[in-house]
């Protein structure tokens, strides 16, 4: 069977399931914005906007017309492909940035699957949980119907629909998600295993020495991901553990929320209010997967602290890693970690309580091994990549 995948990144969400598919026979095809993408088992073709949004659009209608613009050049080389006799069975593509917009129009007789991550409220429960963005003004509660707008024509268009996790499809409305099918893009549980014993040193960092090191991972540093509550209780636990040493990888950017003025970040915000100890708290930067997985392994205490909004692949592998979990008390968190079994949560805003569950975990962590162990089985029995890319095959091939 031939199948089409579409993102604006790759691999993203699609590249691993597609190499498993490709693996068993199936002929993959992927389209992405990212120029010199390569994969053996994969076509691969590339796709480019002509032009940003129109100066002066009506905000309202902004997120469509660049979903629109980015749609056209995604459709654009798909006719190129189909002047060429290619004619999928199976089109996948990342719902609400436009890719996948115009694929059942170029060929409708293929089977379409949007994949939808979110369904923007006025607001949401990420905004209404959130103290730092303050109020919503009128226009930006009137704006968030126009994001949802190229979702909903994917959501329109397609003929099944897939969503990672049940708390991220609880947020579409009722009536209209009886297309979306729950299924997490899968972990890969033999790589992100735990590794007892393991000490942690990098390229730049020799932590070898350390025997407690609290770790933090996130795309950008921001209040969505718990930054400034996690720094105000990393600021604690290294006044009480002179042995303790915290580890953030991430980059200094806002990737979820509202952005900071320029030349500002949460970063400088929390370094500046806190007095560490420079030699014991140590900001990686992007890194790559293998250096990752090593601090995930050498890690005493992992933080994981998150608003009600997408939930991370950081915190499943991290889980898989075998980590010792500190997390937030928030739906999306729930849904895969019970306090005290597989992990302990905490008060998102209570700084004292993420602190006081770090310390007692670094105090004792013979104590806390089960929560390790109950963790990685977690993901082996729920969210294996293997189990659901075979369940996804089935899906794709029915």
């Amino acid at each position: 069977m031939k199948i089409l995948f579409l993102h604006d990144n790759f691999p993203a969400q699609f590249g691993p399931v597609g190499a498993y598919l490709a693996r068993n026979g199936w002929e993959v095809a992927f389209g992405t914005q990212r120029e010199g993408a390569k994969a053996p088992l994969f076509s691969i073709f590339n796709y480019k906007p002509h032009r940003q949004i129109t100066n002066g659009v009506h905000p309202y209608a902004a997120t469509f017309e660049k979903a629109a613009i980015n749609g056209q050049a995604a459709a654009r080389a798909c006719l190129d492909l189909k002047k060429q006799g290619y004619a999928p069975d199976v089109m996948v593509a990342h719902s609400g940035w436009g890719p996948g917009m115009y694929l059942k129009d170029i060929w409708p007789d293929a089977r379409y699957v949007g994949y939808f991550e979110w369904y923007y409220q006025p607001v949401g429960p990420d905004i209404a949980f959130m103290k730092e963005e303050g109020a919503r003004n009128e226009d930006e509660l009137l704006r968030t119907r126009g994001r949802n707008a190229p979702i909903l024509t994917d959501l329109a268009a397609c003929d099944i629909g897939l969503c990672p996790t049940h708390y991220q499809k609880s947020q579409f409305p009722p009536d209209l998600s009886g297309k979306l099918n729950v299924m997490h893009d899968g972990i890969d549980i033999e790589t992100y295993a735990p590794s007892p014993g393991a000490r942690l040193k990098l390229p730049g960092l020799d932590l070898s020495h350390a025997d407690e090191i609290v770790t933090y991972v996130a795309r950008g540093m921001e209040p969505y991901r718990g930054f400034p509550q996690f720094m105000a209780a990393a600021a604690e636990i290294m006044a009480r553990r002179p042995g303790a040493h915290v580890v953030v990888v991430g980059e200094d950017r806002v990737a979820y929320g509202r952005k900071l003025p320029e030349g500002d970040s949460w970063k400088k915000r929390m370094l500046a209010q806190y007095g560490f100890d420079e030699k014991r708290i140590h900001f990686t930067g992007l890194i790559p997967r293998d250096q990752y997985l090593k601090v995930l392994q050498a890690s005493s205490v992992h933080i994981y602290l998150t608003v009600p909004f997408v939930l991370s692949w950081s915190m499943m592998e991290a889980m898989s890693a075998g980590c010792l979990l500190v997390a937030s008390n928030t739906d999306p968190v729930k849904e895969l970690i019970e306090d005290g079994k597989n992990g302990v949560l905490v008060d998102f805003y209570n700084v004292q309580a993420i602190a006081r569950a770090i310390i007692r975990a670094l105090e004792d962590p013979e104590k806390h091994a089960s929560m390790r162990a109950a963790a990685r089985q977690t993901i082996v029995e729920r969210y294996s990549a293997q189990e659901i890319y075979a369940r996804k095959a089935e899906l794709f091939r029915g």
